[in-house]
C-alpha cells in the first residue's frame, strides 16, 4: 500500500482496472462537455501509434499508471459530463474505437458528488448526495438504474467499496460504509454488505473510541472521507488526517495504520491513499 500527497481539489477523478469490463473512469463535473460527436472522433484514438498512446498514458497520475500498466491492450473509458443544458454519459470501447452516449443521471452529477464509481458485477455503482441512495450504470446495456436495496436510515455519510473476488471474478461483494447520526453529526460508523436478497445487511461497526477519533479528525466534514478495498481490508481515510482506519474482514477487527514517518510533522492536509499491489510480471 502506498500514498501520495494530493495538493489540489480536482474535480476530475480516475479509476482503472485490468479487464475491459472494468473501465478507466472519468467523472467530469466541470461545465465543459463535448459540443458535438466530432469532438470525440474515434479516429483520434484508433489511428494513434502505440508509442504515442504510451506517451499519453505516461501523463496519468501515479495511481492510475500503476493500475493500468499491466492491463491488456483493450480497454474502455467511462466519462460523466455535466453542463447546465445537458448531462451525458460516454463509454469508449477500444475494440471498436468508438464512443457511445447515454443519458446522464442527475443525482450523481451535481457539485456535491464525492463518490468514485465502484465496479461490481458488470456495473459501476455510485452513492448520490443526500438524501442518500445507490445508483448504477450497466456497462453492457449502457443504462442507469436506481438500486432497489433501500439504504439504512439516518445516514450522515455513505461510501461504497467492492471486493472483486480475484482474477476469476468470483465471490464479488459490495459494501456500504455509512455514518449513523442526527443533524449531520455522526455517532456510529457501520459497514453493511449487499445480501442475496438485494438488501443491506449489517456486517460490522467501528468501536466507539475509534469512531470518536475518526469523526473528530474529520471535523464532521464528510466530504473529505473516502474508502477503498485493499487485500482483504476496508480502508477508511480522510484527506485531512495522515492515518488510515481499516477493517480486516477475515478477522473482523478494526485497526489504525499509523502515520508514515516520511511525512513532515506539520503536514495537515492533502493525504490521498490508494491500493497498490506490486507485480513482478507487470510490464511498464
Amino acid at each position: 500500500m502506498k500514498h501520495q500527497l494530493n495538493k489540489g481539489n480536482s474535480r476530475l477523478h480516475f479509476s482503472s482496472s485490468k479487464l475491459l469490463s472494468r473501465p478507466i473512469m472519468i467523472t467530469a463535473q466541470s461545465h465543459m462537455t463535448p459540443s458535438s460527436s466530432s469532438d470525440m472522433d474515434p479516429g483520434i484514438w484508433s489511428k494513434l501509434p502505440e508509442e504515442l498512446m504510451e506517451l499519453i498514458l505516461s501523463f496519468l497520475p501515479l495511481k492510475n499508471f500503476f493500475n493500468i500498466r499491466s492491463t491488456c491492450k483493450t480497454f474502455s473509458i467511462f466519462a460523466l459530463c455535466s453542463q447546465s443544458s445537458s448531462k451525458s454519459t460516454y463509454l469508449y470501447d477500444s475494440r471498436s474505437h468508438s464512443w457511445t452516449e447515454s443519458d446522464g443521471f442527475e443525482p450523481i452529477l451535481n457539485d456535491r458528488h464525492h463518490q468514485e464509481g465502484v465496479y461490481y458485477k458488470g456495473a459501476l455503482y455510485f452513492t448520490t448526495a443526500e438524501p442518500f441512495s445507490i445508483v448504477s450504470f450497466d456497462l453492457e446495456k449502457r443504462v442507469w438504474r436506481r438500486s432497489e436495496a433501500e439504504v439504512p436510515g439516518e445516514l450522515t455519510l455513505a461510501r461504497l467499496v467492492s471486493e472483486n473476488g480475484g482474477e476469476g471474478g468470483g465471490n464479488e461483494r459490495l459494501y456500504l460504509i455509512g455514518g449513523i447520526g442526527v443533524s449531520g453529526i455522526t455517532k456510529m460508523l457501520k459497514v453493511w454488505e449487499l445480501g442475496l436478497g438485494n438488501e443491506w445487511l449489517e456486517y460490522d461497526r467501528v468501536p466507539e473510541m475509534m469512531c470518536r477519533k475518526f469523526t473528530s479528525v474529520c471535523y464532521h466534514n464528510y466530504q473529505h472521507v473516502y474508502c477503498f478495498w485493499h487485500q482483504g481490508m476496508i480502508c477508511i481515510c480522510c484527506y485531512t488526517w495522515p492515518e488510515i482506519l481499516y477493517f480486516k474482514s477475515s478477522r473482523r477487527t478494526w485497526h489504525w495504520l499509523p502515520k508514515s514517518p516520511s511525512l513532515p510533522d506539520k503536514w495537515s492536509c492533502g493525504f490521498r491513499w490508494f491500493s497498490f499491489i506490486p507485480n513482478l510480471y507487470a510490464s511498464v
